[in-house]
């Protein structure tokens, strides 16, 4: 939701600037500060006790719920390694399935979905199964392989770095 217009106030931390207004970027208690007659600073603060909600430019794991030719939906189940209380919803639309230009992803939708995308080398698919149900292996940056079959599906493959691998 808009907080202020930019000509009343700073996008501060939880905040974000969108069409000439300082927006929240996440849920929590609006907090101003401002010094020598500047500009306020305007903040969103969490309840340290507050569920634990996705932020712009968090890093999260999900589990695909469904697919079709121009998104993704899925369920948000970790920000960063905690795992969340409750599931939030988010969407993977075609175009943000990239390794670059992460900085033209838009926000949010109207239908309280987190935009997501894969728009790093580190980002993307880490587990897939096969439609034989097999737990298939990345062979490059964009497919895996069903160990199985051997058939080969398209994937924006995660380059998942050491340590994070569990063992």
């Amino acid at each position: 939701p808009r907080l202020c217009s930019l000509e009343e106030g700073v996008a501060g931390s939880g905040t974000y600037t969108r069409h000439g207004y300082v927006c929240a970027a996440l849920a929590g208690c609006l907090a101003k500060t401002s010094e020598d007659g500047a500009l306020p600073v305007v903040s969103v603060v969490r309840d340290a006790e507050s569920q634990l909600l996705p932020d712009v430019g968090a890093i999260v794991t999900c589990k695909v719920c469904s697919i079709n030719s121009r998104f993704a939906k899925v369920h948000i189940l970790y920000i960063g390694s905690t795992p969340l209380k409750s599931t939030f919803r988010g969407t993977i639309r075609r175009e943000d399935i990239r390794a670059t230009e992460k900085d033209k992803i838009s926000l949010g939708d109207m239908q309280s979905n987190y935009v997501l995308s894969t728009a790093e080398n580190e980002l993307g698919v880490v587990v897939a199964h096969s439609e034989a149900g097999a737990q298939m292996v990345p062979i490059s940056w964009c497919e895996m392989q069903c160990p199985r079959t051997h058939s080969k599906e398209l994937r924006k493959v995660a380059r998942v770095q050491p340590e994070f691998l569990q063992t």
